[in-house]
């Protein structure tokens, strides 16, 4: 495989602080949420395993600031406050779901290369304590 591109260090940052915001564990799942349609804070909260207060607010506010989330205040006592995906978040939420899909079919083929990976450790260590005790 080669890549289909010349390496050029500022992608790589830009594609690094990108990626370090949508690939997060909370922005994931907030976006997948999201994708089924706009959902108010404490709902998000609830359906978000896990996730606190804090964070979901901090999550949030950095997904509207990338421009992937709209928050809107509807002026009712108390106020309602949604949040949806805008069109790019909703583009986002294609390449995770793609991702998502990815994982499941290759689940099995994942966890068979860790146990082989993890055998092949345990006898290296297992070699390895019994050449320091000789």
């Amino acid at each position: 495989m080669s890549p289909s591109h010349i390496h050029v260090p500022t992608n790589c940052h830009t594609v690094t602080e990108i990626l370090s915001r949508v690939g997060d564990k909370w922005s994931v799942q907030v976006v997948v949420r999201l994708g089924e349609g706009p959902k108010r804070f404490n709902e998000l909260r609830r359906t978000v395993e896990g996730v606190s207060q804090r964070m979901l607010t901090l999550t949030l506010r950095g997904l509207e600031r990338d421009g992937l989330v709209t928050r809107t205040v509807y002026p009712t006592i108390p106020p309602r406050v949604e949040y949806q995906l805008t069109e790019l978040g909703c583009s986002l939420l294609k390449t995770v779901r793609a991702l998502g899909a990815w994982a499941i079919e290759n689940r099995d083929e994942i966890l068979e290369a860790r146990r082989r990976f993890d055998n092949a450790a345990e006898t290296a260590d297992s070699l390895q304590s019994r050449s320091d005790a000789a």
